[in-house]
């Protein structure tokens, strides 16, 4: 039995959650979100808690179940309290700007570079040199972070460039002098 997908999902004030089919549409106080399931799996409201079924035991069938159970429960998350990533900029001179929706890194290249942000994610700035990614999609708040962090990723000499916060970069020994 899969661990994860027997779990219910406890549903708080204020969530609306409406399945049609397959389709799964949860709406709360940050905005509402909509999701397909896969084929065999179902779910429903029972007291209270969404609750994720699946017909049988095949290798398929558990795997999409704590899949789609995983799925629902980071929705029902991201409508009531939302997602977010913080990234850190390090290096002399490094930092960044927010002008409406457009984030200019300036970080160690011949020119600024531009980042468009997308629909549904905002960016917050906590400090030149910390931002803050915000949402209530998951894998779009996720995604959203990996690519500013792609621009510039953390090089393992100096430790210089964009990573998460609390991430840990293994330092590399730079050169020896020779004889």
């Amino acid at each position: 039995m899969s661990r994860i997908g027997q779990m219910p999902i406890p549903i708080s004030g204020g969530v609306k959650i409406n399945i049609e089919g397959r389709k799964v549409t949860v709406g709360g106080p940050k905005g509402t979100l909509s999701q397909d399931i896969p084929y065999p799996i179902t779910c429903q409201v029972v007291d209270n808690n969404l609750v994720v079924e699946r017909p049988n035991d095949s290798g398929t069938n558990k795997a999409m179940h704590g899949l789609s159970r995983a799925l629902l429960n980071n929705m029902v998350q991201g409508v009531t309290a939302g997602f977010e990533k913080i990234l850190e900029i390090s290096g002399v001179g490094y930092r960044a700007q927010l002008q409406g929706k457009r984030l200019t890194l300036q970080i160690g290249f011949s020119h600024p570079v531009n980042f468009e942000t997308p629909e549904g994610v905002e960016l917050e700035l906590l400090s030149p040199t910390r931002i803050k990614v915000l949402g209530i999609d998951k894998q779009l708040v996720g995604e959203a972070a990996a690519e500013i962090r792609a621009v510039r990723g953390p090089e393992p000499y100096k430790g210089k460039g964009i990573r998460y916060a609390g991430e840990y970069i293994r330092r590399k020994a730079g050169k020896t002098g020779a004889k």
